[in-house]
């Protein structure tokens, strides 16, 4: 396992140098979940909230995430990815999936149904933070 969160980072940071795989994680995130706050974030993966907070300026910055007044409650400011942190993460996602892609393309069709078979019962029975 250490060697795979080695080799995610490794890619992550080969695919896009501004990106650390944190960042790409968070920003994933924000798209699955349409936005969110940065408590919601924190919450999530269990995260002190300045080291969110440390994130969500850098994506800022770069002109990946913007902040929005939820309009339920205008106390809150919702982040969302910007049209620039859609596009990243999109051609982080596929550049990711190309290099997969090429990993995998010599396994023949029983060992990637095992593959897959494996990775369904690891998702299923784990909580993503253990």
């Amino acid at each position: 396992m250490t060697t795979f969160a080695r080799r995610a980072r490794a890619v992550a940071a080969r695919i896009h140098p501004e990106l650390s795989l944190v960042s790409f994680t968070l920003l994933a995130h924000l798209e699955d979940s349409d936005g969110c706050r940065a408590t919601d974030l924190a919450a999530h993966y269990l995260l002190d909230k300045s080291t969110v907070s440390r994130q969500i300026s850098a994506l800022e910055r770069l002109g990946y995430v913007e902040r929005r007044t939820d309009p339920a409650d205008h106390r809150v400011q919702v982040l969302h990815l910007t049209a620039s942190g859609t596009e990243v993460l999109r051609g982080v996602t596929a550049s990711r999936r190309a290099l997969m892609q090429r990993r995998l393309a010599d396994w023949d069709v029983t060992d990637l149904e095992q593959f897959a078979t494996y990775l369904r019962r690891y998702n299923a029975t784990s909580d993503p933070l253990d």
